[in-house]
């Protein structure tokens, strides 16, 4: 059903194969001035850019006029990241173009798919947290809820990543280079952001203190929106990107006296709050632009949030929260509970009790991560010199909280130690998670596991003071990206079976359980497998250099390169099985290809290091004729969402070996299953779920559990793991004898040492022999045709609960207050 999003009588423009030639051919002659394409398809697809951009813009209009008329409750979505990937086909694919824009691309010689190519992806984010953000886009936009994105406007994204010797090198990803026909500047909703400068208290006329802001060094946040469409309903949604830009060009004064640099200092200054994709941190320079990117986002969406409000409401806020929640997507946008502070007391002369109910009632707060180290603490002496007004609230809030905390704890001072939003020490740092939690009026994991985890041990101390404020929301992935589009043989046999209904009513897709023992059924969707496969195999020969045969057994692990991932543990178990063709052990074997992808953070040595063995250990294993037919290896560079949808289409068996609690969730595990590709995983995040939807006998389980793995660290001693499995022994000598890297000897010494290490908190070695038990139960599946397609046609029907419509509809009801 469409939603009621648009005046009756509009007419919109045609989405048949004739009208969508015409715009075509008026673009590219008119609009772009061209009257031939020379050489490739650029002109062209910006031509079709402009076409289906001007059938988005009219309903996106009609949305925005009628979220207006209605005066419904809007959210504000806050994330540093959305992964969106390209938009053409997504947005050819949500307004059911795809047939006719095929059509009258046909006449110009190419596909859709050709033309989509020439489109770069968007550098808006760097792995799960920025996908599941565009995941959750769309699915607002198709569910017809009033949610707008906010974040950053990048000019360069994450790194583009090559392979040299093994060695990851890492060069700009300047995806705007050309600009990005998607997107419409709104220079009127213009933002004014401050940083430093000094407070100055005063009393107003009722003697009530007040406090401003003064001699600030202010940043303008320029807004760019592109449209986020739903699918089938006319419901397009706002993706809201902000800019920095200096107040002033450059100082003509410096200019004239000579200083030319320091003429455009300011501007330069300015402008590199926007420039890159998440800086790196471990400097203080890095510290400093990274603070100043949250801020400058959450000010400028606030600030943008409280403007609408104002034209529609004026300086009136008894029913503010519940027309308005603001969803901080993990702790990067956390400053918007002291920002949001800061605008109700400075700006609109709220009283403290006021502002503090209207902030707490309208802020929401989700959490990505059960690993310490990831949750963001910033230097006092930081907010001190950048944002000393934000200091000064959020050390009003905590004193105010920790009154709460002596309440609940009569004379605990330890507990105040470890509740208090400051870290004292000699650099005191803040809380960034405390804070969210003390702010928001909800707090939420992303899987069930994940969620428990955090109230009995991360955060248990505050789920014993606000139980309420805590629940689960499971992570999700749009269907209609993850399936319908990335995997068009699949879809199209789905479809013919159950309608197409299932790319917004995705627990459809359950009725596929029916047909899993049919054999017709089971050789259609062989062979539609089978297509993706060679696709997948084309991608590693064009990028890897490696042939992939597609009788083999395709074994694939991408995300991002990180220890508790375990790429490693993948690495050893690569390793045993080039050991068993050595030793001529190859009964009960299956010919395998092994892809692993994912970049490293720049400043991160161990998993450079262990994209270097993976590639060392690939040279070596696919350069040896014994092994040709038995085992081929490849690491695929510059892995980003464009790879996914081929990647995922084409998987037999998804890697998801995280040690058991350390992952939040996951949405790569989901991505595969959706597609019909088997799980080896531990428990951890989203794959007890996963394995709970689809059953055990569905799900290659290996590994110690997270209460597990909690008991045996505090007695962990890996050389009893690796001397009782023989296995192991020989995997752990092969590579510590510099088989794969005879001309750097010694070179993975401290990568086997964290192996061997007894505080190894990844627990490699503790869960390698039930992992290489796991993968034998995949190669005896394997080999049984007829029961693994059987199990993946399970996999693809019991994925329903893991689409992001799902997600978001419990996020509305149950957070958002959204209908």
């Amino acid at each position: 059903m469409k939603a009621d999003v648009t005046d009756k009588n509009a007419m919109w423009l045609g989405t048949d194969s004739d009208s969508l030639e015409t715009d075509l051919a008026r673009h590219f002659h008119l609009t772009l001035g061209r009257d031939r394409d020379p050489g490739s398809h650029y002109y062209l697809y910006n031509a079709a850019v402009l076409t289906v951009r001007d059938r988005l813009v009219e309903r996106w209009r009609a949305t925005r006029q009628h979220y207006h008329e209605t005066g419904t409750k809007r959210v504000a979505y806050l994330s540093l990241e959305f992964l969106i990937g390209r938009s053409l086909c997504n947005a050819v694919l949500n307004l059911e173009m795809d047939e006719a824009l095929q059509k009258s691309l046909f006449k110009h010689g190419v596909t859709l798919e050709e033309l989509g190519s020439e489109e770069r992806d968007a550098g808006l984010g760097n792995g799960g947290l920025g996908r599941l953000a565009a995941c959750f886009l769309d699915s607002c936009a198709t569910l017809s809820l009033p949610v707008t994105g906010y974040g950053l406007r990048y000019e360069y994204g994450m790194f583009h990543q090559r392979i040299q010797d093994g060695y990851q090198q890492e060069s700009p990803d300047h995806w705007l280079e050309h600009g990005n026909p998607w997107e419409f500047e709104a220079p009127q909703d213009t933002r004014r952001v401050q940083f430093f400068g000094r407070t100055n208290f005063y009393h107003d006329d009722q003697g009530h203190l007040q406090a401003e802001w003064l001699d600030t060094e202010d940043v303008l946040a320029v807004p760019y929106d592109m449209p986020i469409p739903g699918y089938a309903n006319d419901t397009v949604n706002t993706l809201r990107l902000w800019k920095a830009m200096a107040t002033e060009e450059f100082s003509l004064q410096e200019f004239n006296a000579g200083g030319y640099t320091e003429a455009v200092a300011a501007k330069t200054e300015a402008e590199q709050i926007t420039m890159v994709l998440y800086p790196n941190d471990v400097s203080e320079n890095g510290k400093v632009l990274r603070l100043r990117q949250q801020y400058f986002l959450t000010s400028a969406s606030l600030q943008d949030m409280m403007d609408r409000w104002i034209k529609r409401h004026g300086p009136a806020f008894e029913i503010f929260s519940e027309q308005n929640c603001f969803q901080l997507n993990d702790t990067h946008p956390a400053v918007a509970v002291a920002e949001l502070m800061r605008l109700l007391l400075d700006t609109y002369k709220l009283s403290w009790p006021q502002a503090w109910t209207l902030t707490t009632s309208s802020m929401a707060y989700t959490n990505h991560t059960l690993l310490p180290e990831a949750l963001e603490r910033w230097p006092v002496r930081i907010f001190r010199d950048m944002l000393p007004r934000i200091l000064e609230i959020i050390y009003e809030i905590n004193a105010r909280f920790l009154s709460e905390v002596a309440v609940k704890w009569p004379g605990d001072a330890q507990k105040i130690r470890e509740l208090s939003i400051i870290e004292d020490g000699n650099d005191p740092h803040i809380r960034m998670a405390h804070l969210a939690i003390v702010g928001s009026f909800s707090v939420n994991g992303v899987a069930q596991l994940h969620t428990d985890l955090l109230i009995s041990g991360l955060f248990r101390d505050f789920y014993e003071l606000w139980p309420h404020k805590f629940n689960n929301k499971t992570n999700g992935v749009t269907p209609r990206r993850w399936l319908g589009f990335c995997n068009k043989s699949l879809a199209a046999l789905i479809s013919d079976k159950i309608g197409t209904s299932w790319l917004h009513e995705f627990s459809r897709i359950a009725e596929l359980q029916q047909w899993a023992d049919d054999p017709a059924f089971q050789k259609q969707w062989q062979a539609a497998r089978l297509e993706n496969k060679q696709r997948l195999a084309k991608l590693v020969k064009q990028k890897c250099g490696v042939e992939f045969e597609t009788h083999m057994l395709f074994d694939v692990q991408v995300k991002r390169i990180h220890e508790y991932k375990r790429q490693l543990l993948n690495v050893l178990h690569v390793v045993h099985l080039y050991a068993r063709i050595l030793n001529n052990d190859t009964d009960g074997l299956v010919p395998r290809c092994v892809l692993i992808g994912g970049k490293a953070a720049p400043g991160y040595f161990t998993a450079k290091l262990i994209i270097k063995l993976i590639n060392d250990v690939a040279r070596v294993i696919n350069s040896d004729e014994r092994a040709a037919s038995w085992l081929r290896v490849a690491f695929l560079p510059d892995y980003n969402v464009t790879a996914m949808e081929v990647i995922c289409a084409g998987t037999d068996l998804s890697e998801q070996i995280s040690t058991a609690g350390k992952e939040a969730s996951g949405t790569g595990n989901m991505k595969f299953m959706m597609n019909g590709a088997l799980t080896i995983g531990t428990l951890d995040g989203a794959n007890i779920e996963i394995r709970d939807a689809v059953g055990a006998d569905n799900f290659f389980l290996f590994g110690l559990t997270a209460a597990e793995v909690a008991t045996l660290r505090k007695d962990y001693h890996p050389e009893t793991f690796i001397n009782s499995d023989p296995r192991f022994r020989q995997v752990m000598q092969l590579i510590e004898s510099d088989l794969f890297n005879p001309d750097e000897p010694g070179l993975y010494n401290s990568l086997m040492q964290s192996v061997r290490n007894p505080h190894d908190q990844w627990m490699t070695a503790a869960d390698f022999s039930t992992f290489v038990d796991a993968q034998q139960h995949v190669t005896t599946l394997y080999q049984q045709t007829d029961r693994w397609i059987q199990k993946s046609i399970l996999n693809t029907a019991a994925s329903a609960y893991f689409s992001s419509d799902r997600t978001i509809s419990a996020y509305a009801s149950e957070i958002w207050q959204l209908k």
